[in-house]
């Protein structure tokens, strides 16, 4: 069964089903990566484009293998060595990769809604790769399986995510998941670090809670997710010091004895040990974090797989 859309773009006009489905594919292709040999002809004949406007690790490798074990072709483009240096248009660079004959391209950019606005004038498939704070749709879905695995269930999980939620696209997204899958999620960091209008909407939303406090948000927690705090993305003043940040926002040992015993620890990477995490955290039986990075693979598998899958594009 394909998804009935040409692109995805975030969780937030996603289904459950949709999520679902989504999850389910990448237990499939989970089962495909455990083989001797991970690759299968599905998309042989498939161009997939990896179009980089910001640099990334784990998301472009993870795209990149995942294109490969599909026998796709796949091409990676950084704007910096691209016609983009040249004063190249967004629409215009689209457009070409289009012309020579991308199926699908992956897209991450600096700007919120440069993928939208993509999807808007092409045929071919736009994965967001991350826009700017807004999404970041596959690392969303990667964290849901991740949980899934573990736990067995996401519906009435109580999940916290702190720490940078303003700048950070991996908290919208997940928000939506969660949220959509009937988990029970907490958004904790200092007011100065969490979006205007944040506690408006949780008024409104049911299974949203804004705290300020992680001694308190964690509490009874199954599962707890760190955010980076992104400092190449700070304006002056949002924080007193980064120690104050740490002594109040980090996730220490002690901290996580109030979660549930077996709470599990997650992070969308890069970490900043010792500031959002202890490195004794990051590294102990609780943390999924590697997992998390690994079963990335399988997530963009599955997109690739179900967007590939529409009537039209298997022609």
């Amino acid at each position: 069964m394909p998804l009935d859309r040409k692109d995805l773009l975030d969780l937030d006009d996603f289904s459950s089903d949709e999520i679902m489905l989504l999850l389910e594919t990448t237990s499939a292709m989970a089962e495909i990566l455990s083989r001797p040999i991970r690759r299968v002809p599905t998309l042989r004949g498939k161009t997939i484009v990896n179009m980089f406007y910001e640099a990334s690790t784990r998301t472009r490798s993870s795209f990149e293998l995942a294109a490969k074990n599909l026998s796709a072709d796949l091409v990676n483009v950084s704007a910096s060595q691209s016609s983009v240096d040249k004063g190249e248009s967004l629409i215009d660079t689209m457009r070409t990769l289009q012309a020579l004959g991308a199926d699908m391209i992956v897209m991450r950019h600096w700007e919120a809604g440069a993928p939208y606005l993509a999807a808007s004038w092409l045929d071919a498939a736009i994965i967001n790769a991350g826009d700017g704070w807004h999404a970041h749709p596959s690392q969303a879905l990667l964290d849901l399986f991740t949980v899934q695995e573990r736990i067995g269930t996401i519906a009435g999980l109580k999940i916290v995510i702190a720490g940078d939620i303003l700048h950070s696209r991996v908290a919208r997204s997940n928000l939506w998941g969660f949220g959509k899958l009937g988990a029970q999620v907490v958004l904790c960091g200092p007011p100065t670090l969490l979006p205007r209008g944040l506690a408006e909407i949780a008024e409104t939303e049911s299974r949203i809670t804004i705290s300020y406090d992680l001694d308190e948000a964690i509490v009874d927690a199954d599962v707890v997710m760190m955010l980076r705090l992104q400092r190449e993305r700070m304006a002056s003043g949002l924080l007193p010091s980064t120690r104050e940040y740490c002594a109040r926002f980090g996730l220490s040992r002690e901290r996580m004895r109030r979660a549930r015993p077996h709470a599990l620890i997650m992070h969308p990477g890069p970490m900043n040990q010792g500031v959002e995490i202890t490195p004794e955290l990051a590294y102990s039986e609780q943390a999924v974090i590697e997992e998390q990075v690994t079963n990335g693979v399988a997530v963009r598998m599955a997109i690739f797989y179900l967007l590939a899958s529409t009537p039209e594009r298997l022609a």
